[in-house]
């Protein structure tokens, strides 16, 4: 079971939303989803968490990047919202090796290259945490505090909610969830 939090830094404060995920198939999809939560300069959240396996934060500045963090990239990598979080950038793939993994010729050697084309993809997928630990820095909570809440004996249900209190939206949070 997913859960998702849309949290959008105002001038009056956060404000939170659930976002409706149907639709999502992209990490494109999902910052359009949450540009659209908040005005055009304002600092946007995306809280996704799969039930005690991982979670995920998306930082949204307007037009700029998302920055992402994972807390366990490999059950991540098992789930279809954490697949659209798990890019090359996050996972430290430079663009030109993947020529590697793709066949840019165009010939087909047969169905063996597609296994090994996955073989290789998720030889790249660490186990704990990934990405930008120092996107909530700014907003209260440093990377050292975020680290400790992914790995080993974190109780990744709490997450969330220790980072929104962290954040200084805990309140907010809650009435979504």
């Amino acid at each position: 079971m997913y859960f998702a939090a849309l949290l959008a830094r105002t001038e009056d404060g956060w404000q939170a939303s659930e976002p409706d995920l149907d639709d999502v198939e992209t990490l494109a999809d999902l910052s359009d989803l949450a540009r659209a939560a908040g005005d055009e300069e304002e600092t946007v959240l995306v809280f996704i968490e799969q039930e005690d396996a991982w979670f995920g934060v998306i930082r949204i500045d307007g037009e700029e990047d998302p920055r992402i963090y994972v807390s366990d990239a490999a059950a991540a990598a098992r789930s279809s919202y954490g697949e659209i979080l798990l890019t090359d950038e996050v996972l430290g793939r430079d663009p030109e090796d993947l020529d590697d993994l793709v066949d840019l010729d165009g010939t087909e050697d047969g169905d063996d290259d597609d296994a090994s084309v996955a073989d290789h993809s998720e030889d790249h997928v660490p186990v704990g945490p990934l990405g930008d630990t120092e996107l909530l820095a700014d907003l209260g909570m440093n990377g050292k505090e975020l680290l400790a809440l992914s790995g080993d004996g974190a109780l990744t249900g709490e997450a969330l909610g220790e980072i929104a209190d962290s954040l200084g939206c805990g309140d907010v949070l809650e009435a979504v969830r």
